[in-house]
């Protein structure tokens, strides 16, 4: 485990800007992915919103379009250690998705076309910290960036924020994810700089 100062929060950078500890600024977007890019397009899109016990909700792309959308300017931090500030998206926030639907459930599995999985507590994507993301920089999402639509944790890593989201599995338990089964923090906090199991 490093040794932090207390109070310590961040690196201030010349231009004023406050990063996590160990982030460097870019101004390109990185495309990182753990294997090839799925290309789903709008009309075969879905998402699909399961409870723990068994309830299900689904979305075609037409009826994802009609929920409320938010304009949302975020900061991202990569966990290989790059960050972008004042990103721009147009999203669903996750409340939406989630509006009138009894749960019990303190965690969600995101899962994705192409097999990609990430675990969450659900707290973490309730009051305004998550959307699904369907634009950046006023156009359609890129695939390689995740479109037709992504999960958007801004607060966490990036690998958080699931690329090509397919479905959202309430749980009552925490199941590890992709990265999270291979050595990724379970939680993955940039600003205490959860990259690893152990941090």
């Amino acid at each position: 485990m490093g040794i932090v100062s207390p109070g310590f929060s961040g690196r201030r950078r010349a231009g004023g800007e406050n990063l996590p500890p160990g982030q460097y600024l870019v101004t390109d977007f990185p495309v990182l992915s753990a294997g090839p890019t799925p290309r789903v397009s709008t009309t075969a899109w879905g998402l699909r919103l399961t409870t723990e016990t068994g309830q299900a909700r689904s979305w075609d792309w037409a009826a994802f379009r009609a929920l409320p959308a938010e304009d949302i300017t975020v900061d991202l931090h990569c966990v290989t250690k790059w960050s972008k500030l004042g990103t721009h998206w147009r999203g669903v926030p996750v409340e939406a998705l989630l509006d009138g639907v009894d749960t019990a459930a303190d965690y969600v599995l995101a899962r994705s076309y192409g097999g990609y999985t990430t675990n969450l507590p659900l707290a973490d994507l309730l009051d305004g910290q998550a959307w699904v993301a369907f634009e950046y920089d006023r156009e359609p999402l890129d695939p390689e960036h995740g479109g037709p639509a992504r999960l958007l944790v801004p607060h966490l890593y990036l690998w958080k924020s699931a690329k090509w989201l397919q479905q959202i599995e309430l749980t009552p338990t925490d199941e590890p994810g992709f990265w999270e089964s291979l050595g990724y923090h379970n939680y993955g906090d940039p600003w205490r700089e959860q990259r690893y199991w152990g941090d």
